[in-house]
């Protein structure tokens, strides 16, 4: 993993639809504390959803990103060409007893779970119920031999008691830098997430495991990002601790919402910031309309 002593900041967008107004904030956002901390400002791009990213989108995130006045270092990192890194650390994760296969539907874990009466994740999915977590390990292989598809997911239970005997008593948390670069240690609940997903069906990697692989092979020290993402540091500490990798300070800025209080999002097919430029929109006005002019 690369060691430095300046510090390294990222921009990490999805490449599954332009960018808008909340990817401008992040971008600039990060940017300028890289700039401010005389650090270094990394791309990365997030594209392990083979099937919805592209490389006209990608293209798309450079353009837009030069347009903002936003450089960044070279190469950038693709995540489509590094699945074995994340694949060897869910290796690692299953050695320790961590990792358990999941043959469940998501129509089945929703119907059992409101069954069931469990609560929702942080991202308002139905909590997994922990429908056949203790699967006879002969039966789990017979079935992978026909061909079924399942996810690899994360024993909690298991994960909680190794990260707290690797952190001798100490709290799993995280440090959150505020306003003014004040910081606050964060707790971590991520029993609140319950057996979250390491490895999905169709690649051998999760949103939660690669994010916290690349940030420690790019050396990260400090991650910029949405407050949508506030919770999911809680799975990220953990698979911090359990995969013996140094932990970022963290910055989670405001979001961009719209005139109903929802928030920005690709998938709501919200004006994109070239569609924005196209209508003759400047930088000076796109930093306005986020609150940075």
């Amino acid at each position: 993993m690369p060691t430095t002593t300046r510090p390294v900041l990222r921009f990490a967008p999805s490449p599954n639809g332009p960018l808008h107004l909340g990817h401008a904030l992040s971008a600039l956002t990060g940017w300028a504390m890289a700039q401010r901390l005389g650090g270094r400002f990394l791309v990365r791009i997030e594209d392990i959803d083979l099937e919805r990213s592209s490389e006209a989108h990608i293209e798309g995130i450079f353009r837009d990103l030069a347009w903002l006045g936003v450089p960044w270092e070279e190469p950038v990192l693709r995540q489509s060409q590094h699945l074995g890194r994340y694949a060897a650390a869910a290796a690692r994760l299953a050695d320790l007893g961590l990792l358990y296969p999941c043959f469940a539907s998501r129509r089945e874990i929703a119907e059992a779970s409101a069954a069931q009466g469990t609560p929702h994740d942080p991202d308002g999915a139905p909590l997994y119920p922990g429908l056949r977590r203790t699967m006879p390990a002969e039966e789990a292989a017979a079935r992978r031999r026909a061909g079924e598809p399942y996810v690899m997911r994360l024993d909690m239970g298991r994960a909680l008691v190794l990260a707290a005997e690797r952190l001798g008593g100490a709290p799993l948390d995280f440090t959150e830098l505020g306003d003014g670069d004040t910081s606050r240690r964060i707790p971590c609940d991520p029993v609140r997430w319950g057996d979250v997903v390491i490895q999905r069906k169709d690649v051998p990697t999760s949103y939660h495991l690669s994010v916290v692989v690349d940030d420690a092979c790019q050396g990260i020290t400090h991650v910029t990002r949405g407050r949508d993402l506030y919770p999911a540091t809680d799975i990220h500490r953990l698979l911090q601790v359990l995969l013996g990798l140094p932990a970022p300070i963290y910055a989670h800025h405001r979001l961009i919402v719209d005139e109903a209080g929802r928030k920005l999002a690709k998938s709501a097919r919200d004006t994109s910031l070239a569609e924005l430029r196209a209508a003759g929109a400047t930088v000076a006005d796109i930093r306005r309309m986020i609150g940075l002019a």
